[in-house]
């Protein structure tokens, strides 16, 4: 079973086997989270990116899912991407969501990956409310099986951080 933990700061600056990026389809780099990963992990990981987009997904990754790239430059030894729903009053993506975070958990596990660093998916531009987000992942990694010894959220802020830890471990 696996310990969840809540840090807030920076997840570019985590010692993790992995650290999940909540990226954007075409796996190119972005703003927020993506775009900090991209930054702070060099040329190397937007190198394989492109790789699998020239490959397997040269559509771009769906939502929902994730695979994972070379940590470049960050404390990391991989980058799990995995591209978030937009939140929409119109239709319940949860399941998405959810997906995104069990997806991750996958890859973590055929890796070989004990420590996990993740970011509040989809609560950024995407605009999934905070407190919803926080239940739905944690919810999630408490419920799907894993080898990963330590799950760690990374939160930015305080308000992040404060979503999270009342959700609880």
């Amino acid at each position: 079973m696996a310990t969840i933990t809540f840090a807030r700061g920076d997840i570019t600056q985590q010692h993790v086997d992995a650290i999940v990026n909540a990226a954007n389809s075409s796996l190119l780099g972005g703003g927020g989270v993506d775009g900090a990963i991209h930054r702070k992990g060099g040329p190397e990981i937007l190198a394989a990116c492109r790789e699998l987009r020239a490959g397997h997904y040269g559509k771009g990754l769906p939502t929902g899912q994730a695979v994972a790239t070379t940590a470049g430059r960050l404390p990391a030894q991989w980058v799990i991407h995995t591209v978030g729903p937009r939140f929409t009053h119109d239709e319940d993506h949860s399941a998405l969501l959810a997906s995104c975070y069990r997806e991750s958990l996958r890859v973590a596990d055929e890796l070989g990956a004990e420590t996990v660093a993740f970011p509040a998916i989809s609560t950024g531009i995407y605009g999934w409310p905070m407190d919803d987000g926080a239940r739905i992942a944690v919810e999630t990694v408490r419920a799907t099986p894993t080898a990963v010894r330590e799950i760690r959220f990374v939160l930015f802020d305080e308000a992040a951080y404060a979503a999270f830890t009342a959700v609880g471990p």
